[in-house]
């Protein structure tokens, strides 16, 4: 994951700054640093579900 994806997502998660706050701290606007969160999550969701097989989840979790 890119060094910017990874600071987003540890000053949102870990320091819980807000998106207008990491926006200020990143030059970029609350509705970018939003978008930005968004696509990252979707990344991550993705990455996830490669790697996991629906047989290797726990019983009453469905798999998307």
């Amino acid at each position: 994951m890119p060094e910017r994806e990874q600071l987003i997502l540890s000053l949102y998660y870990y320091e819980e700054l807000t998106m207008k706050e990491i926006g200020e701290i990143l030059g970029y606007t609350e509705s970018r640093i939003s978008q930005l969160h968004t696509s990252i999550l979707l990344k991550l969701r993705t990455r996830l579900r490669r790697m996991l097989r629906k047989d290797d989840l726990p019983e009453g979790v469905a798999a998307e």
